[in-house]
């Protein structure tokens, strides 16, 4: 697959997808929106997949929507149609991927790529790179599931405060405040990156996407809604290759070699 505005690749059952606009901090145009949906619909469906990587290109992981885009002044722009058509769309291919997606904050992550960012499953961040949330400084909410994942992060409180008063979160702080899983040096970045990512596609990645699904949907859950569905989940996970290489392992004292099946 070939696309204008990002890089897609797979090895090693990494797919990487890398936001590639660096003269713009690979800021969301019409293209790169519909490029990103293309890409993470077919890592989704691909078997040569076991874990995703969403990083960008240059000194910016994503920057938000591109305000070049936007009408003149006195021009009205259907904001509804461009969350709906065109964000929306990526945010629940990114929690509905039954595969662990890793987000490399190699720069600053604002407005919606913020929420692409927290839209992943782990997040490595580069220490040199901030969390912006950007939209009140245009006078717009926060979009593309911000709303839904600022308090559950932060506690209303906090999620209140960012999401007002526009000021801008260093890695350290993300790091303490449970944003992001850990902070690298920028040159050490890369490497902290692959390293996690490597881990992941070597592991059993259905059983991965079955505990994506099922501590989701913990979040708005009953205790007895969920432990029904741990019983569900466990058979299925109980019946998959992976699991009978597990226990194998564990027997004969040695690491499993999980296929993600």
């Amino acid at each position: 697959m070939t696309f204008e505005t990002i890089l897609y690749s797979i090895d090693n059952g990494i797919g990487t997808i890398t936001l590639n606009r660096p003269d713009s901090f690979n800021a969301a145009n019409e293209q790169l929106t519909t490029d990103l949906q293309g890409a993470l619909a077919d890592a989704r469906d691909n078997d040569n997949v076991r874990c995703v990587v969403l990083t960008g290109a240059g000194k910016a992981f994503c920057s938000g929507q591109d305000l070049k885009d936007a009408p003149k002044k006195g021009d009205k722009r259907d904001l509804n149609d461009s969350i709906k058509r065109r964000y929306n769309p990526i945010i629940r291919l990114l929690r509905e991927m039954p595969k662990p997606i890793i987000c490399g904050i190699n720069g600053v992550a604002a407005g919606a790529g913020l929420s692409l960012a927290l839209a992943c499953d782990v997040r490595v961040m580069s220490s040199s790179a901030r969390l912006v949330e950007a939209f009140i400084g245009i006078a717009l909410i926060p979009d593309s599931g911000a709303t839904w994942f600022y308090p559950r992060m932060l506690g209303y409180a906090k999620a209140f405060e960012f999401a007002t008063l526009n000021k801008p979160i260093s890695a350290e702080l993300a790091l303490e405040l449970g944003m992001v899983n850990s902070v690298a040096h920028p040159k050490a970045f890369p490497a902290a990156l692959a390293s996690v990512a490597a881990q992941y596609a070597s592991g059993p990645t259905q059983t991965y996407g079955f505990v994506k699904q099922l501590l989701q949907k913990g979040l708005n859950s009953s205790l007895d809604e969920m432990l029904d569905l741990e019983a569900v989940f466990q058979q299925r996970a109980g019946d998959s290759v992976d699991y009978s290489e597990g226990v194998a392992a564990f027997i004969e004292k040695r690491p499993p070699l999980f296929t993600g099946r």
